[in-house]
């Protein structure tokens, strides 16, 4: 892999192999990588200064890459390694091969919005997972605004051919998303041209605030956002510790007995902190420590130990706010008392996998009832049970990562294949070792 292009049609992938994870209390402090949805947008603005941005705390993960190494084949120079990088931008041009987005839907609709506003032709690919995932509801808008789109039937490979005049700077978003309503930001950054969105319902903000914290004219309330101008400052971006990284561990410490936890340096950014007031709700014993702010994002130090749990309803709008933490919301309702719903949650039948199939699967490996619905779960607790079963985990990150704390309380688990804990946490395996009492 070279500059986020594809070589003979395929991306490179990591070794797999199948891995077993045991029962045992979490005890002690750990930190977790930055966040991965905010290093996207720090990389892409990086890429639109004309002088040079310094991103400390980038997440590691193969998603990430996955933004960088298509910046860098659209023109922008990336400087260091690791975690932390300077990034210089400017005007972008026509890659030289298919940019390839890897296992990133993040990649791929944001810098579709991005190749839209700087009027730029490119041609987009993913992983086999990648290309089952619906690109339609982003290149619709980005059609209005002007681009020429031309998907596989609303999926990947796809064509973009940019524009220079805009025609739509006013756009409804039908379906809350944070990476619509991003692609359409960055595409008006990129065009200079002001762009008001409404429809939103609260979904994560993290666009808005980098932006306001690099100096852009922005206002946003939830539901309406109005961007005016460009960023004007070029301050550094310290990346906050990913929450959804720290969600393992925040659950696996709650239903694994003798437990107790402090997870340093976590965002908490109320639009993604779903799972966390779920959790409070259940009666989970989280204590949040040391609030502070990192490039506009609210941070803190989360302590964590072990609680029964009760069952509880979950509606829409917590479900958005903890949208990739569903399945460990389903991991503690196994454990808590009574039952527990989740509406909300049909989105998750299109993300790196199924994750509503994978939910039953997970459940099933310990003998828990589940009940679905079009839209919703119902997961009736218990005495959740782990006899060595294996998971499958279709390739899903996060399905992976679920096991090893569903394990942590259930008793022996293990799962087809450990390759996709690189797309977001490659120490996730050392961590976990590093503060588990097996």
């Amino acid at each position: 892999m070279i500059g986020g292009l594809r070589r003979n049609g395929h991306s490179m992938s990591a070794l797999a192999s199948s891995r077993s994870f045991v029962p045992g209390a979490l005890r002690g402090t750990l930190t977790v990588p930055g966040d991965k949805s905010i290093s996207h947008r720090a990389l892409i603005l990086g890429a639109y200064a004309p002088e040079p941005i310094e991103i400390r705390n980038l997440n590691p993960g193969r998603d990430v890459r996955a933004t960088l190494e298509a910046l860098i084949a659209l023109g922008a120079r990336v400087e260091g390694a690791g975690s932390s990088v300077r990034v210089l931008g400017g005007r972008l041009r026509e890659p030289m091969g298919t940019l390839d987005c890897m296992n990133s839907g993040s990649t791929a609709r944001m810098l579709l919005g991005v190749c839209a506003g700087a009027d730029v032709r490119a041609r987009f690919d993913g992983d086999e997972s990648l290309r089952r995932r619906p690109m339609e509801p982003v290149a619709a808008q980005l059609r209005a605004f002007g681009a020429k789109i031309e998907s596989t039937d609303g999926t990947l490979p796809l064509q973009l051919e940019g524009t220079p005049q805009v025609q739509t700077r006013r756009f409804i978003l039908i379906t809350p998303s944070a990476q619509v309503k991003s692609a359409l930001l960055l595409a008006g950054l990129f065009s200079n041209e002001p762009i008001s969105i409404v429809g939103d319902k609260f979904s994560r903000d993290h666009t808005e605030r980098l932006l306001r914290y690099l100096g852009a004219p922005i206002e946003w309330d939830g539901t309406r956002v109005e961007l005016r101008g460009a960023p004007t400052r070029r301050d550094a971006i310290d990346v906050a510790g990913d929450f959804s990284a720290a969600s393992f561990f925040i659950t696996a410490a709650t239903i694994a007995p003798g437990s107790d936890v402090v997870i340093r340096g976590v965002g908490v950014n109320p639009t993604r902190t779903g799972l966390l007031d779920a959790l409070l709700q259940m009666g989970a014993q989280i204590e949040v420590l040391d609030e502070r702010e990192a490039a506009g994002e609210p941070v803190a130090d989360l302590r964590v130990r072990h609680a029964a749990l009760r069952g509880i309803t979950i509606g829409p709008d917590v479900a958005l706010r903890a949208i990739d933490e569903i399945p460990l919301l389903a991991v503690a309702a196994a454990f808590a008392h009574g039952e527990t719903k989740i509406t909300g949650v049909r989105e998750l039948r299109t993300k790196e996998s199924d994750r509503v199939a994978a939910i039953e699967r997970l459940m099933s490996a310990v003998g828990i009832d589940v009940e679905v619905a079009a839209n919703g779960l119902v997961i009736r607790g218990g005495t959740p049970h782990g006899a060595g079963g294996m998971v499958e985990t279709h390739h899903d990150h996060r399905i992976a990562m679920a096991t090893a704390v569903l394990a942590a309380g259930a008793g022996p688990l293990a799962i087809d294949s450990d390759a996709s804990i690189d797309v977001s946490f490659p120490a996730f395996l050392e961590t976990l070792r590093g503060v588990q009492q097996a």
